[in-house]
Order: C-alpha cells, then sequence, then structure tokens
C-alpha cells in the first residue's frame, strides 16, 4: 500500500529527535517498522537522507533539504485536519518555540503558565539562545527575533517594540563616575556582544542628529543575559533593552546613563513561523496570546 505520508512523517520524526527507537516511541510503531518506512522512502526518491554510523545519525544535504519541504507539507496537512477537526476551538500537541534568554526569562515565562492553563491540550516545548537559528535546523515551530527580520521565506508577527538603554551598576559608577557626554566613552569600559562584532558603536543624539560613537571595553558575551550579570557585578556599562533591564533600574541594580543622549531607538520584536497558507491552530493561538499578553514597554 502507498504511504507516502506515513514515511515522510517517519522519516521527519527520526530526523527531529535522533534516532529511529525515539521516532518509534513518538509514533507509536517499532523501530523496525520506521526504519523500514524511511528505507523505502530513500528508495523511492533513489537518495540517501540519513547517514548511519554506529555512534550518531546525520542528515545528508538531500536530508537536510527533504526535512525542511517535508515540515511544511506534514503541518499543512496537521492545519488541514484543524480546520475540519471537531475540536478545532480546541488546539492541541506540542508547540516548539525558540526566543532569546532575556525574552524567554522576562516575557515568555511569566506569561506561559497562564497559556498552558488556557490551552489544557497543548505542550510547549520552549528552547532559549541568544544564537539566531533556522527554525527547521531548531525544529522549531515558532521563533522570537529581535531586530531587523532577514528570512523573507518566513510570515512574521510583530509583538511590541523595545527601547534600548545605556546602564550601569551603582558600584561601577561609584569607582568610574558617570559619563557626561557619549565622547567621554572611551574612559569608561563598555560590554559588548560577541555575536555582533559589527555593532563596536553606540549611537546617540548629539547635535540634534543621531551619531555613533565607538566603544571598547574587555569584556564580550554571547547573550543578552549574560552582558546584564556582568553589568549587574560592576564591570561596566551596558546597552540592553528596556524589556530586559526595566526590573534592575526599578529595583536601583543598574541606573541608566547618557539618557539626555538617547536616539530613541527601538527594536522591533517579532514572532516568527513558517509561511503556510492555513495557519496551526497551535501555532495561531500562541501567537495570538504572547500579540495580546506580552509586557514590552516601548
Amino acid at each position: 500500500m502507498d504511504n507516502r505520508l506515513g514515511e515522510m512523517e517517519a522519516f521527519v520524526q527520526v530526523a527531529r529527535r535522533g534516532s529511529f527507537a525515539a521516532a518509534a516511541k513518538a509514533l507509536r510503531r517499532t523501530p523496525s517498522a520506521v526504519s523500514r518506512a524511511v528505507a523505502r522512502l530513500e528508495a523511492r526518491l533513489g537518495v540517501g537522507l540519513i547517514r548511519r554510523t554506529t555512534r550518531a545519525m546525520t542528515l545528508t544535504p538531500e536530508g537536510e533539504l527533504y526535512l525542511a519541504r517535508a515540515s511544511e507539507l506534514i503541518a499543512e496537512f496537521d492545519a488541514i485536519e484543524d480546520g475540519f477537526g471537531r475540536d478545532a476551538a480546541q488546539p492541541s500537541g506540542l508547540l516548539r518555540v525558540n526566543a532569546s534568554v532575556p525574552f524567554g526569562t522576562k516575557v515568555i515565562l511569566p506569561v506561559l503558565p497562564r497559556f498552558l492553563g488556557e490551552q489544557p491540550r497543548m505542550r510547549v516545548d520552549l528552547a532559549l539562545t541568544d544564537d539566531v537559528v533556522d527554525l527547521v535546523e531548531a525544529r522549531a515551530d515558532v521563533a522570537i527575533r529581535i531586530g531587523p527580520l532577514r528570512d523573507t521565506r518566513l510570515r512574521a508577527k510583530r509583538l511590541g517594540r523595545s527601547r534600548l538603554a545605556v546602564v550601569a551598576a551603582p558600584s561601577y559608577l561609584d569607582r568610574h563616575g558617570a559619563p557626561a557626554h557619549p565622547d567621554a566613552l572611551p574612559g569608561h569600559n563598555c560590554l559588548t556582544f560577541s555575536f555582533r562584532r559589527s555593532l563596536d558603536t553606540w549611537p546617540f543624539l548629539i547635535d540634534g542628529a543621531v551619531s555613533q560613537r565607538p566603544v571598547h571595553g574587555n569584556f564580550f558575551g554571547n547573550s543578552g543575559e549574560v552582558v546584564r550579570m556582568m553589568a549587574l557585578g560592576g564591570a561596566g556599562l551596558a546597552r540592553l533593552a528596556r524589556f530586559h533591564v526595566d526590573e534592575d533600574i526599578a529595583a536601583g541594580r543598574l541606573v541608566p546613563v547618557l539618557e539626555a543622549f538617547s536616539p530613541g531607538d527601538a527594536e522591533d520584536i517579532h514572532a516568527l513561523y513558517a509561511g503556510h497558507e492555513r495557519l496551526s491552530s497551535r501555532i495561531r493561538c500562541f501567537v495570538d496570546f504572547l500579540a495580546a499578553h506580552a509586557v514590552l514597554r516601548a
């Protein structure tokens, strides 16, 4: 019997879960049945999709391409069933979400218990990383992006905006004083990001125009949370999103500096997901919930 969708789903589960045994458990089938389904798929396509060794399993380039297309087709199939199912008003199943560490801890986690309470048939797999990940490679249904959007293959829903602020701990300011002007930054230790080395300047409003000022320091962090922790420890000045440091400012753990020179710039925050004609109810309800309940101070 021709079971192309079943073979496709077996391959996708193996690719996502990293083993035939894990895929078999998710599909409630035996590992040998899953292995045979993938073998039939490879034979029909005439290409190898998976490299099997005694220690690891990886995808071939053809497997990576097929995974991307197959994931879209399966999501579309699920969306069709969602639209016709009698329980379509109640989304169900697993939703994989990828977000930066600051956004996840400061925005998503505080409202996630409420979301799961409202959607008892759903499960959420939340992965936090400040690396910009590919949705397919990260096996994510939804990814949160802060800043300019670059992947035009994906659909996006704007969740809000967040201004940025230069901040420092009182202990740092006690030792070094607060800079009175952006031109004083060369005399200060500025904490920057290792994943944005091209951004070695900070913008300021000077004499009515936005001007970039170079910043230098002895620390590079690979996440906003790492830079925040260093700033809290008194290591130097940091430029971070307000949603990330507003609680610290309110508590006096961090102090805004150079506010008179703030250019008022803000970063857009979007939820990204694969572009299907019909959106899965799982994705739709989560994205709509974040747009309604995420607290983002512009």
